[in-house]
This record gives C-alpha cells, sequence and structure tokens, in this order.
C-alpha cells in the first residue's frame, strides 16, 4: 500500500486473509497500535516497538502473526516495512 491513508479495515481483513491469519480482536489491538504509532512518528514500528505501544511480548506477536511479525503487521497494517527488516 502506498498511501497509508487509503487503509480500511476490511482492506486489513483481505490482506491478513492473504497471509493466512484470521484477526482476532488480540490482532486489531495490535493493528492499531502500529497505525497509532505510525501517526505519530511517522515510521513503521519494529518489533521492539511493537511490545512497547501495544503492550504485548514479543512471543505474542510471533503467536499472532507468525511469519515475520514486523513485517506482516506493517503490510496487514497498511504501513510501510519498518526499517531493519529484511
Amino acid at each position: 500500500l502506498v498511501d497509508p491513508s487509503a487503509w480500511t479495515p476490511a482492506l486489513g481483513e483481505a490482506l491478513a486473509a492473504v497471509e493466512g491469519i484470521a484477526l482476532s480482536e488480540e490482532h486489531w489491538s495490535v493493528l492499531r497500535a502500529a497505525r497509532t504509532d505510525f501517526t505519530g512518528t511517522g515510521a513503521s514500528p519494529n518489533i521492539r516497538r511493537l511490545t512497547q505501544v501495544a503492550n504485548v511480548a514479543t512471543k505474542d506477536l510471533y503467536r499472532l502473526f507468525p511469519r515475520a511479525p514486523g513485517r506482516t503487521i506493517a503490510k496487514v497494517a497498511g504501513l510501510p516495512k519498518p526499517a531493519g527488516c529484511l
């Protein structure tokens, strides 16, 4: 997604489905935190930052978004890839 402001929750659901993820309230909480942090900082949060802003343990991020959580969260949330993500 080139423009994060064009993102919608329906698009997030569709992007998550492509990744094989059915979004629960726990997923949405992380996605909302990522989008809020992006709005405030202008940069996509990496995993360490997500643990702080979403108040979630790293192991829980990997449970919710098993393959490359930082990149997957950014993708589903309609944000650019976090700096440092491979």
